[in-house]
């Protein structure tokens, strides 16, 4: 028979699957003696059963109520009984860390008379009623389904009436008032009274959460973090202890070390006189967690005790939720704490030199996607003037964007195109959408440890928190700025996360501190902070990995640029980009040729100029191996558009004079090279194939720059590679010429010119007859851009426009497969290539030069699959190096922090 439910005391941190992170994290601490509250879990199991039917699994409700039971019998008190009630929160718990995305209800168990005992027993009628405002408020949005902003606007009503800020000013009767009129708002709203029946707030509660997994806000959140979408969620019932009851209670969120920056030492927020609800959603402004040294000397202690057992436990930075209730300390919940990629590098560092993890562990810790958040500039403030506030720097990073106060105002311009920053007086839940669509979050209330804060850390979204310094008005549209400045919706505003600043336009960008290390080496930095953190992990990963990481570089300066960020050669060098600009003219003089002659003379004329540029990529990248594309894109490319002349020559007309000839000639040539679908036409081989002269000349200018370097002294290794074959015969052909000309040079030169020769495997019937196209490529390839289009049959220009975003909504792709490779089809056809390449010939080397050779989880494919390297943008150089060590220790535990 299937077991829905456990108590605290039955499981442990490696039940996460059944448990959720919050019950397993729960039973692991109950394990370690730590003070928890009582309670039980409902299984992950539960969940989707539910949801699975619509209707709870047979046998759930026996359980709890056993559960329930003997936890009324440890406590001496009876849920929701009338003279000294038992209360419990029910909550949310998901394998993964979804924070303020599913559901909470505080409370369970108080009606009109229980409030009444609670009134008794805790000696308090004004925590008593403040209580059941928060249940019947919770109980009314969460469960039967009444619009949270119409609670807000009755306690704001309140607030407003009784002269007060907050609403720990208001008394008992006002309290008791507010829930009058809550529960008359539930009526007006559903028809239905709030229940009074403990059992059934119970029971509804439950099954509230269960179904908040399939929330628009989960399912978003869920997207975003790359959660799938089965796994369902957990509910934890627990016995409640109370920190708003007075001066001597409160609520905090604490970290081990410091989450934004990896800093050591006890870091967090605190509220007096509140739970733990009210320092989330930063509705009041908390103070530093240090303050409660001074406030409960002795919880403080306790509880500093308790965060070093965590963090030395879980080896990792931890995130804990806790409650005084009375100046007894109670532990209400730990995770490994999100972070940012700062703390992340950082934060590894310091554990592997504290002994805590090994340096394998170290790298697995930290991650490409966070290592390319460093990279990203920082403002230079220094000609800036003054910011128009300071608020708490939540979440590092530069950002700029125009100034929107509404979450669907962000989200509607940023699909325009527009970069934007939010901002708010407070985040919610409800705010995920325009979060994920801003380039930053401002607001004016809550702390480090604020909805705000913890969703953006985990995000990687630049964000400001608590700048109080600025009057938010989300209805007018606008903030106002202690010296009386107006900031109108739709004014650009430049936020600088590590700094907790706000300036007035565009700030300027600089390189990022980890930019100039790589560029320049350790400079003044040394192995000091992030950058040294950064430096080791790259160090170590380049130790452990075999994925050689080759850059895509088409310039001297790109190929020495990679070449400092660690490239260990060029992947791609596409010949292409050689004839832009002024050159442009010789391609359409060997484009127009009407006779042999003439395109011979255009061809020789390209010749000096394509040596040049391939001499100068040898130089910078000496000793490393340099794989130079043929021509592939279809030669129309290189001609003037087709309207543009048409516009051109009807003009001439239209003012009666002659159309310049060479107009003319043009439009005549962009008429007969005209494609349907040129991705699939006259391009790559078989322009070699059909265009006489354009592989001699390319691989003549090849062959030419080798002989060059090789007098010079140098120690060129270029490779030559044959785009978009289909058959061996294509390559065969291609090759036989490759080999006639490298002789011609050598003969010419004296010198010994011999270059591999390879191909790019982007068809699916490249892939798929691999074997035989090994018998003449001495390498493979993948282009993973094409290999993605031909197998999807999607025309990339065409498909991201018109319908990726409804697929991605739809969940048909869990991401892009043009950014994060499609195991399931590319993946496999990568699979068979390799395996029949390496079966012909198994010195094949074979790398990836496509976009993904730079996508973190791409490149672990990769690593499975036996390639030798990756290859990708200079900038992404750096990524490719970490990831591809992550890659290799891939067995080693890491630091998930979803």
């Amino acid at each position: 028979m299937v077991r829905y439910v456990y108590d605290f005391t039955e499981g442990g941190r490696d039940m996460a699957d059944l448990l959720g992170g919050k019950g397993s994290n729960l039973a692991e601490m109950t394990r370690l003696g730590l003070p928890v509250p009582p309670g039980f879990t409902l299984t992950t199991e539960a969940c989707r059963a539910f949801l699975a039917t619509g209707s709870e699994p047979a046998g759930l409700w026996e359980e709890v109520s056993a559960h329930l039971s003997a936890l009324e019998a440890s406590a001496g008190r009876v849920l929701g009984q009338p003279d000294d009630p038992l209360l419990l929160s029910v909550r949310s718990g998901a394998k993964f860390s979804m924070p303020g995305m599913m559901e909470t209800i505080l409370d369970i168990g108080l009606n009109d008379d229980s409030v009444l005992g609670l009134a008794k027993a805790s000696g308090s009628e004004r925590f008593a009623w403040d209580s059941y405002r928060r249940l019947v408020q919770m109980f009314g949005s969460t469960v039967m389904g009444v619009d949270s902003s119409s609670f807000e606007r009755s306690l704001v009503l309140m607030k407003d009436l009784r002269g007060v800020r907050d609403d720990v000013h208001l008394t008992a009767s006002d309290l008791a008032e507010l829930v009058e009129t809550y529960k008359n708002l539930i009526h007006l709203e559903t028809g239905d009274r709030f229940p009074q029946s403990p059992a059934e707030q119970l029971r509804r509660a439950v099954l509230a959460v269960f179904e908040s997994w399939n929330g628009e806000r989960a399912r978003l959140y869920r997207r975003r973090e790359h959660i799938a979408d089965d796994l369902g969620t957990a509910v934890t019932v627990q016995r409640m202890v109370f920190g708003n009851l007075g001066a001597d209670s409160g609520s905090g969120v604490a970290f081990t070390r410091d989450p934004a920056t990896g800093r050591p030492g006890p870091y967090g927020d605190y509220l007096s006189d509140a739970q733990g609800e009210d320092v989330v959603a930063g509705i009041r402004n908390a103070v530093p967690l240090s303050e409660l040294a001074r406030l409960a000397p002795g919880a403080y202690a306790r509880l500093r005790a308790h965060m070093e057992t965590l963090e030395r436990h879980y080896r990792d930075l931890c995130d804990i939720e806790f409650t005084i209730e009375r100046g007894t300390l109670w532990m209400l919940q730990t995770r490994v704490g999100k972070r940012t990629a700062e703390a992340a590098f950082v934060l590894a560092a310091e554990l592997a030199d504290e002994g805590l993890i090994t340096p394998d562990e170290a790298l697995v810790r930290v991650s490409g996607e966070g290592l390319a958040r460093l990279m990203f500039p920082r403002f230079d403030t220094s000609g800036h003037g003054d910011p128009l506030a300071h608020g708490l720097p939540a979440s590092p990073g530069a950002a700029v964007g125009a100034a929107v106060f509404h979450s669907a105002e962000a989200v509607r311009r940023a699909a325009a195109g527009e970069k934007v920053v939010l901002v708010r007086q407070e985040t919610t839940p409800d705010d995920l959408p325009g979060m994920i669509a801003a380039q930053a979050v401002l607001t004016s209330r809550g702390g480090k440890t604020s909805h705000a804060a913890v969703v953006a850390r985990g995000m990687g979204k630049v964000c400001v928190c608590g700048a109080e310094e600025l009057t938010v008005d989300t209805d007018a549209r606008r903030f106002t700025t202690a010296d009386g400045t107006v900031v109108e919706e739709g004014t650009v505003v430049s936020v600088d996360g590590a700094a907790g600043a706000v300036y007035s336009g565009a700030v300027p960008l600089v390189d990022s501190a980890v930019i100039r290390y790589l560029e320049d080496g350790p400079g003044d930095e040394g192995a000091r902070g992030t950058v040294g953190a950064v430096a080791r992990a790259l160090s170590h990963a380049d130790t452990v990995r075999s994925l050689e990481v080759r850059a895509n570089a088409d310039t001297p300066e790109d190929a020495a640029r990679a070449r400092r960020f660690g490239a260990q050669g060029i992947g791609l060098c596409r010949t292409e980009h050689m004839f832009l600009g002024e050159r442009r003219k010789l391609v359409e003089q060997m484009i127009l040729a009407g006779t042999d002659a003439e395109r011979e003379r255009a061809l020789a004329a390209l010749l000096p100029l394509q040596r040049q540029d391939f001499a100068g990529i040898l130089e910078a990248m000496d000793g490393l191996p340099v794989t130079i594309r043929l021509l592939d894109p279809p030669l129309h490319e290189f001609l003037p558009d087709h309207t543009d002349l048409a516009v051109r020559i009807a003009a001439a007309e239209a003012r009666g004079g002659e159309p310049d000839a060479h107009d003319v000639e043009l439009l005549t040539a962009v008429n007969r090279m005209h494609e349907e679908n040129p991705m699939l036409g006259l391009r790559g081989v078989r322009l070699g194939l059909v265009i006489p002269g354009l592989v001699a000349m390319q691989v003549r200018a090849i062959g030419e720059a080798v002989a060059e370097r090789l007098l010079a002294g140098g120690a060129p290794e270029a490779e030559i590679m044959v785009p978009l074959v289909g058959d061996v015969r294509e390559l065969r052909l291609v090759r036989e010429e490759v080999r006639r000309v490298l002789a011609d040079v050598s003969r010419a030169t004296d010198v010994t010119v011999d270059c591999p020769v390879g191909t790019m495997i982007e068809l699916p019937r490249a892939a798929l007859t691999a074997g035989r196209i090994a018998e003449e490529a001495e390498f493979f390839s993948f282009g993973t851009n094409d290999l993605t289009q031909t197998t999807w049959g999607f025309s990339r220009d065409d498909v991201e426009a018109e319908f990726f975003s409804a697929y991605l909504d739809k969940g048909v792709f869990p991401t892009s497969p043009f950014e994060t490779l499609d195991r399931d089809g590319v993946g496999r056809l990568v699979g068979i290539a390799v395996a029949e390449g390496r079966a012909t010939r198994p010195d094949l080397k074979i790398g990836v030069c496509g976009e993904h050779g730079g996508d973190p989880d791409s490149v672990h494919f990769f690593h499975a699959a036996g390639l030798d390297y990756v290859s990708c943008s200079p900038f992404r150089v750096p990524v490719a190096r970490l990831e591809a060590g992550r890659a290799a220790l891939e067995e080693t535990e890491g630091s998930d922090s979803r």
